[in-house]
């Protein structure tokens, strides 16, 4: 954790000079569209960013958006694969009510 500089001495410098990404709208569409539980972990991990950033805090606030980053990607990952899972149940239901149907027609 990164300590204040004692009285007398300046403030530390940010390493790049602007905050880095926060990943705010990545985190708030994600949780909207694919996973609800990863989504809003993402974004309070985005929204400690510009704090952390404000209070000095860079490898922190650094830490957070990173941390933000990866759980954006793993709440898409995983609404694409129940998609997916959500597509294949749904075509394979439909498939055998059809034959079922098709079965009942044939026996009358």
């Amino acid at each position: 954790m990164t300590q204040p500089p004692p009285p007398g001495y300046p403030p530390q410098q940010p390493p790049a000079g602007q905050a880095p990404n926060n990943y705010l709208v990545f985190s708030i569409l994600v949780t909207l569209f694919c996973c609800l539980p990863l989504g809003i972990v993402a974004i309070v991990k985005s929204s400690q960013v510009n704090g952390l950033w404000a209070q000095g805090q860079y490898a922190e606030a650094q830490a957070a958006a990173d941390s933000a980053k990866k759980f954006v990607i793993w709440s898409a990952v995983i609404g694409v694969v129940v998609g997916i899972i959500y597509a294949i149940i749904a075509i394979a239901g439909g498939l055998s009510t059809h034959s079922n149907a098709a079965m009942l027609a044939a026996m009358f």
